[in-house]
């Protein structure tokens, strides 16, 4: 997967993107990331990319000639993605989509957002990654690339540890528990250390079922009506 970012802040990448699991399938060459500057298509010596929002208002919009100049000279096709508070929710169901693309072109707003001609011009997408607003784009195309490189082929060590993952199934994971048995008197469930892998699967229904319900009755709502 190719992935192209755009930014006014290209010093940030590839930030922690180049470390761990990300980091090796980057060097790997399974996954490839361009930084282009937005400002380096500016019109003025200032690079200036924002002015006044059209009708009042507080705050900046990054200008749809500056960037549309980036876009002209640097999209050439895939997928045109721009991170914003108001996009659609990115959802593990998303992020399978993504990663099933070849090329993915990413936008990272800033101020009050972008000059909305530019995402009608070009059809880019709107994603959020939560109900809450960041001081720009990069972080979160950094999280939206992370949660979708690891599904790529061969970058995770055990594919199959993905299946019992957080949102696959429409539940929350079990609670995960690792050697010593007994840590300051509180013991593994008995259940995981019996060798019956019938109970111990059993068991950890229960327990995503369990947790879901109470942290998340979104998403517990939508796996009652699915089952």
């Amino acid at each position: 997967m190719r992935a192209q970012v755009f930014t006014i802040l290209p010093e940030v990448f590839p930030g922690f993107l180049a470390s761990s699991l990300t980091g090796k399938a980057l060097a790997e060459e399974k996954w490839s990331l361009k930084v282009v500057n937005i400002r380096d298509y500016a019109f003025d010596k200032y690079g200036s990319v924002d002015d006044t929002p059209s009708g009042g208002g507080a705050g900046m919009v990054m200008r749809a000639d500056v960037l549309g100049e980036t876009l002209k000279h640097n999209f050439t096709g895939g997928k045109l993605l721009n991170m914003s508070p108001r996009g659609v929710p990115l959802n593990q169901k998303l992020v399978h989509q993504l990663a099933a693309e070849d090329e993915l072109n990413i936008i990272c707003s800033r101020f009050e957002g972008v000059d909305e001609r530019v995402l009608e011009e070009y059809g880019a997408l709107d994603i959020s990654i939560g109900d809450y607003v960041l001081t720009g784009g990069e972080q979160a195309a950094m999280i939206m690339l992370d949660a979708i490189v690891r599904l790529l082929p061969d970058v995770l060590g055990n594919a199959e540890s993905i299946k019992d993952e957080s949102f696959e199934s429409g539940l929350l994971e079990y609670p995960q528990y690792t050697r010593p048995v007994d840590w300051r008197g509180r013991m593994i469930p008995e259940v995981l250390l019996s060798g019956h892998h019938r109970k111990i699967d059993e068991w950890r229904l229960v327990q995503s079922q369990q947790i879901t319900q109470q942290r998340r009755p979104d998403l517990w709502k939508k796996y009652l009506e699915l089952k």
